[in-house]
């Protein structure tokens, strides 16, 4: 057998996608027209960030949707230094007394996601107001021996990273401890890891003999999109000596190469990723957060950039020229919910109860974007 002849092609193949990549890549410049515009759509829209939400009923605007917002917000004042966004994040802060949803005694880690933005906010300017309640909030955790607070998997996104940038902020282990502690309950005594997809199931509801209409495991799109931001935001946060680093690496890497698979052809991913018939469609967030997870995994050496490049280019131009509105409002974007027939009908025009979550998942993702490109 000619062993070199396959080389050579293999060689030619990789050479052509990489030709292909160079053309089809967006420049920096329109990355960051992207995530301005749409931005701009929701401060317009939320001129008062303190202001209650109404959707079905009324909550407080420290709910985890905007707080998911704020985390795309930051990571856009990290590329651009426009004060506007700054202030708009210290007004939404101060609206609420720096205090979590449902107060300080929370367990709840939807309430503790304000927190992420709050120590941001806090390392830019110390002020002891702003980390007060998120610290004593997780403090009054770490006083009892409970870790199975985390049992739906979005909960990783919501609270992972709190532990993770108090460890660095206080030098202290036993936050980053206790967060792996909860994790590992959640993924290995909840068992909602499924080791032979390296997938999640959403909760306890959707264990096996849980089926899809196809009769397949119901791994939800954004829901294991928010685990993906978990790994890529705890990375971000935790000291680079943390012994359990290389826990969440390796669930990164095995995460993004199970849904490389099933990406849709058009660059989106369907709600259902092993069901693709099963409320088939284009949908925005779990798409976001599968292209945050690669692009920070590519701009920080944990993927192989000439595998994930394409996935990654058709991506970002499915969001980018199919999803988003000439006035920056997102479509093809999920209502809230745990399972693919929620919020339905996700459709260009159709409108979720709550769009800020959606927002700050592009932010997010167009970010490591524009870091990547300035790369090439």
């Amino acid at each position: 057998m000619n062993l070199k002849k396959p080389i050579v092609l293999l060689a030619m193949l990789i050479l052509s996608a990489s030709i292909s990549i160079a053309q089809e890549l967006p420049s920096q410049e329109e990355i960051m027209d992207q995530m301005v515009l749409t931005n701009k759509h929701l401060m317009e829209k939320w001129p008062d960030p303190g202001v209650n939400v109404i959707t079905n009923r009324e909550r407080s605007s420290n709910l985890w949707t905007r707080a998911v917002y704020y985390e795309g917000l930051m990571a856009l004042y990290g590329l651009k230094k426009d004060k506007a966004y700054y202030d708009y994040a210290v007004k939404w802060g101060e609206s609420h007394n720096w205090d979590l949803r449902n107060g300080t005694q929370t367990r709840h880690a939807d309430n503790h996601c304000a927190g992420q933005t709050y120590i941001q906010l806090y390392q830019i300017d110390p002020k002891p107001e702003r980390i007060e309640h998120i610290q004593a909030s997780i403090d009054a955790m770490l006083e009892t021996y409970k870790i199975n607070d985390w049992d739906w998997i979005d909960a990783l996104q919501m609270a992972m990273p709190v532990f993770a940038q108090l460890t660095s902020l206080t030098g202290d282990a036993k936050y980053s401890e206790r967060m792996y502690e909860m994790y590992m309950d959640t993924k290995v005594t909840q068992g909602l890891f499924n080791e032979e997809d390296d997938l999640w199931w959403r909760d306890k509801d959707f264990l096996p003999p849980y089926e899809e209409p196809n009769g397949n495991d119901c791994n939800w799109s954004r829901g294991n999109g928010w685990v993906v931001a978990a790994m890529v935001r705890t990375l971000e946060f935790l000291p680079q000596d943390d012994p359990h680093r290389f826990e969440y690496v390796q669930m990164l890497q095995r995460m993004l190469k199970s849904v490389l698979t099933v990406q849709r052809t058009d660059g989106f991913w369907n709600v259902s990723l092993h069901d693709p018939t099963h409320f088939e469609g284009k949908e925005t967030s779990g798409t976001a957060l599968f292209l945050y997870g690669m692009a920070w995994g590519v701009n920080n050496g944990l993927l192989e950039k000439e595998v994930y490049m394409p996935a990654i280019t058709k991506a970002w131009n499915a969001i980018s020229t199919e999803a988003i509105h000439d006035n920056g409002f997102l479509g093809y974007l999920q209502g809230t919910g745990k399972e693919p027939k929620d919020g339905q009908p996700v459709t260009y025009t159709s409108k979720p109860d709550f769009e800020d979550y959606g927002l700050g998942c592009f932010l997010l993702a167009g970010t490591e974007m524009y870091k990547l490109v300035g790369k090439e």
